[in-house]
């Protein structure tokens, strides 16, 4: 028997709020699998289980704000019953001999109209769980046009994502709602920083280099496929951090109870801006084992996801590092603060045409400014150098990105 507990979402997560159960007592959970949607600061995060079993109960009910490390479910492990269940079965108990069973009373026909399943299992009346109750008002949708998918067809959070849209009209006003949601994050996000900048004692370093290979490498890689195949250069940049950290390992990881531990993989924090103010940083996973395609795939669908606030809660704690590129809004260079408990932020500028010298003369080259802030806690500015160089290598000849 396992307990199932609310997990840390955030650097300065000291609760969640359950919004919705995906999973109900005595159903059968597989490690990685969606289990509850949990709110937090920085918005609705689909949560993992990560063993397997059977759910025994549930003690967290929709709705109830639970603190980091509380007991939210409890799980049996494969093959355990629960604490008393063999104690509680019983013989069954025989009637006697002089008791004859009493035959059933004729039961009237029952003409009442057919109910759909969904009204059977809950009375006549539709089960729906807040979360969805709440996104199906700011997308102006009737839940009773809506097909649950939910345990006795019980509407999701999912099942109204992929709802039709509804028809053009008036939408309820939410400006109060999206307010305090925009000023929730901007909370999460001034505590992680300001720990940052409280208890981190940042270097940085930073480099310039011609992005002229990687970008004729791009161009020749694109020509061959279709618009929706064609990579961009964000990925390059994805692949060569990655690359230059399985080099130097020591900028992957976590400063936790005054030591380093380093991360297993290599899963980068990707920052991505949403649409109504602020930040998500969900990892990328195995970063170091993805081809170009599989890579922007993953990248396209982590987009998607966090602007569309369902990622889960795996892509918020893995990262061992966060890339964050400011080029497209037209920045330099990016100095950079470190997501606690991480040691390392990788910083990338726009693209701009700049002098550059080449064989000896003075051209025009399309450059690129990368920096790095790591935390000198755990390196030093050698290392950190030493990633940089690796770094620029990576990016000025492309074809070491993905060896045959």
């Amino acid at each position: 028997m396992s307990e199932f507990r609310m997990p840390s979402l955030g650097a300065d997560m000291e609760s969640g709020t359950l919004v919705e159960w995906n999973i109900r007592p005595g159903e059968r959970v597989e490690r990685g699998q969606i289990v509850c949607v949990v709110e937090t600061q920085k918005g609705a995060i689909d949560v993992e289980i990560w063993e397997t079993g059977t759910v025994e109960r549930l003690v967290a009910e929709e709705g109830d704000k639970v603190p980091v490390g509380e007991v939210m479910a409890v799980i049996l492990a494969e093959g355990e019953k629960a604490e008393g269940e063999a104690a509680g079965q019983e013989a069954p108990v025989e009637p006697s001999p002089a008791e004859a069973p009493q035959a059933p009373s004729p039961r009237a026909p029952d003409v009442s109209p057919p109910v759909p399943p969904h009204a059977a299992a809950t009375g006549g009346r539709r089960r729906i769980s807040p979360a969805a109750r709440k996104r199906a008002g700011e997308l102006g949708l009737d839940p009773a046009n809506v097909s649950g998918s939910g345990p006795g067809g019980a509407i999701t959070l999912a099942d109204i994502e992929q709802a039709p849209e509804a028809p053009a009209g008036p939408r309820p006003a939410r400006r109060a709602a999206g307010h305090d949601a925009h000023a929730a994050m901007r909370q999460a996000i001034a505590a992680a920083m300001a720990r940052s900048k409280r208890e981190i004692p940042h270097y940085y370093l930073g480099h310039t280099l011609s992005a002229e290979p990687t970008l004729e490498w791009l161009a020749a890689y694109n020509a061959e496929r279709s618009v929706a195949e064609r990579l961009i250069f964000p990925v390059l940049q994805l692949r060569a951090v990655a690359m230059a950290l399985q080099e130097v390992p020591a900028l992957n990881g976590w400063f936790v109870d005054g030591a380093f531990r380093p991360a297993e993989g290599v899963h980068l924090g990707v920052a991505i801006a949403l649409r109504g103010g602020g930040l998500v940083a969900p990892a990328l996973h195995d970063a170091d084992r993805l081809d170009p395609d599989a890579m922007m795939a993953a990248l396209r669908d982590l987009l998607t996801r966090a602007r569309k606030d369902r990622l889960r809660s795996s892509e918020l704690t893995a990262a061992g590092l966060t890339v964050t590129n400011l080029g497209d809004l037209g920045v330099d260079s990016v100095q950079g603060v470190i997501y606690p408990p991480q040691v390392a932020l990788v910083g990338f500028g726009r693209i701009a045409e700049r002098p550059w010298v080449r064989d000896g003369r003075v051209v025009a080259a399309r450059c690129l400014q990368v920096s790095l802030a790591a935390d000198h806690r755990v390196t030093d500015g050698a290392i950190g150098a030493r990633f940089l160089t690796r770094l620029t290598d990576l990016l000025t000849e492309p074809d070491r990105l993905w060896p045959p």
